[in-house]
């Protein structure tokens, strides 16, 4: 699973991700090129709907189409696809295998969510979120999880909940156990913090609840793969809070486990916001 390191800027926020150097593009001349594209992919379709008409009229198009939503909205909340980048229809039904029609049809429900805007003459684009908005999320975030931490309390764990939850825990003791925190280490506690929280909020067992933090959580720098950076100190501390939730939730502290969820995810909004200041004051 991919984990996305952010940076940034003036009320807005960047995601990075490495691309190797023969795969970057330096483009000085945006409107020839993006003519070109556009004239290559009048070509590319009529191709590809040729080729896979029959495909799309299949019982498995709806299903290809929510296949290709799900791809297509990991890759954004991995930061795969960045902020304000142009999504290629041609290019993204090579990529995965698809035909246009269900492409098209996952855009449209990507759009929907707020995840990506169409733009005339440039098609499909992956949105940029302001900072605030990104704040704002955090806030809803924290008191939602926090009921779902008071329900997994009152309700229980599952057997195989709390081995999840143990086995995550021990592997972000060991991914934090280090003096500076790298990408890879970012990574293993992207992972970590993904399962925590997964299996916490399935032990809530509302249905209505999961569809409103997935939809909190749909926006880059608020999922819970997207893990803020900090100092090792820091970082310990936030997955100190992770073992204390397990514990109270575990022990049916209810009241308890959700203040400290709350508590949890604003320090991680905090956090976004003391990097924000940092860099501004930066020269």
């Amino acid at each position: 699973m991919l984990c996305l390191v952010l940076l940034i800027t003036k009320k807005r926020l960047a995601f990075v991700h490495l691309v190797p150097r023969h795969e970057q593009i330096v483009c000085t001349t945006r409107d020839r090129v993006e003519d070109w594209m556009r004239q290559s992919e009048k070509h590319d379709d009529l191709r590809d709907d040729a080729a896979c008409a029959t495909d799309d009229a299949g019982p498995d198009a709806p299903s290809r189409s929510l296949s290709a939503a799900d791809r297509v909205r990991d890759a954004i909340l991995a930061g795969v696809l960045t902020p304000g980048s142009r999504i290629n229809e041609v290019h993204l039904s090579r990529d995965l295998g698809m035909s246009r029609t269900p492409i098209r049809a996952a855009l449209h429900t990507l759009a929907a969510e707020g995840l990506i805007d169409y733009e005339r003459n440039r098609g499909f684009i992956v949105r940029e979120f302001a900072l605030q908005a990104v704040l704002d999320a955090y806030e809803i975030r924290a008191s939602l999880e926090g009921v779902a931490c008071r329900l997994a309390a009152e309700r229980g764990l599952t057997a195989e909940q709390k081995q999840r939850i143990e086995t995550a825990l021990r592997d972000g003791d060991r991914a934090l156990d280090v003096d500076r925190i790298g990408p890879a280490e970012l990574a293993a506690y992207g992972m970590v913090n993904v399962t925590i929280h997964g299996m916490l909020l399935a032990a809530a067992q509302n249905r209505m609840l999961s569809e409103a933090i997935r939809m909190t959580i749909n926006m880059p720098g608020v999922n819970t793969r997207n893990i803020v950076p900090a100092s090792p100190r820091i970082m310990r501390r936030r997955h100190d809070d992770h073992h204390r939730l397990y514990d109270l939730v575990r022990s049916g502290e209810a009241v308890r486990a959700e203040l400290l969820m709350r508590e949890h995810v604003i320090s991680v909004k905090s956090g976004l916001l003391a990097n924000t200041e940092q860099r501004e004051t930066d020269p």
